[in-house]
């Protein structure tokens, strides 16, 4: 029986960025689902939706089609709303893999666990840009998410970023374990990935010690390794 995946794209992303990866994936015999979440979609109204309605638009989606045995994987941003869905799914899920991926603390937002540089950028932008969203600068894209790439790459690829809701940084989701929901997980860790600055605000230790005694998995590349090392990625989410 092929494994399922279903898979959360990060900030300023959508299901397209999960495409490389998702074809090694079906390459391997597995059923895979690259969610479009709501609100970042191309011409989408950032402005209609919280972070509640992405926890429940994955929900949904996992229920309407009666999926199970479901291995989630969240990226970046990704985490938040994989966290909260799970509490929800858990009776479907075989497994979450959390990829270079923020892990909750109850009632704490993202915007509070970055850089106070990046929660200063990120309020300035979204308070400018007349929708409440957050457009990633491309200095901060091309030095410190995809440094790995070639310039044309990291140009367009950033082209092909939409502006993020700046609610879905602003607002908490119910956090729990995966443990005390009987949900087992792993943590990958990108191993050139400086989106976060070593440190106090680092990926790691701090994620994956939220998610108690899981495994901590390393894949080669940068934050944007679903670009650049698709292949290993995939092959790691598949050991994960």
């Amino acid at each position: 029986m092929s494994e399922t995946f279903v898979l959360i794209h990060g900030a300023w992303h959508g299901g397209w960025t999960w495409r490389p990866v998702a074809t090694e994936l079906r390459r391997a015999g597995c059923k895979v689902f690259a969610l479009n979440l709501p609100g970042v979609a191309d011409g989408a109204d950032p402005r209609k939706y919280t972070l509640a309605d992405v926890v429940d638009y994955i929900v949904d989606f996992v229920d309407s089609r009666d999926l199970r045995d479901v291995t989630m994987v969240g990226h970046s941003w990704g985490g938040y709303p994989l966290t909260g869905a799970a509490q929800q799914l858990s009776a479907r899920l075989r497994k979450l893999v959390y990829w270079s991926a923020f892990v909750p603390n109850e009632g704490v937002p993202l915007i509070e666990e970055v850089p106070p540089a990046y929660k200063e950028t990120f309020t300035d932008l979204a308070a400018a840009s007349g929708n409440n969203t957050v457009t990633l600068p491309y200095e901060i894209f091309s030095t410190a998410f995809i440094q790995d790439a070639e310039e044309n790459v990291r140009k367009l690829v950033h082209s092909l970023l939409v502006p993020h809701p700046m609610q879905y940084f602003t607002e908490p989701v119910a956090s729990a374990r995966p443990s005390e929901l009987g949900i087992p997980a792993s943590y990958v860790i990108s191993g050139d990935d400086i989106s976060l600055p070593p440190g106090e605000y680092a990926f790691m230790p701090r994620f994956p010690d939220r998610l108690g005694d899981v495994p901590v998995i390393e894949t080669p590349g940068s934050h944007e390794a679903n670009f650049t090392r698709p292949a290993e990625l995939a092959q790691t989410l598949l050991k994960a």
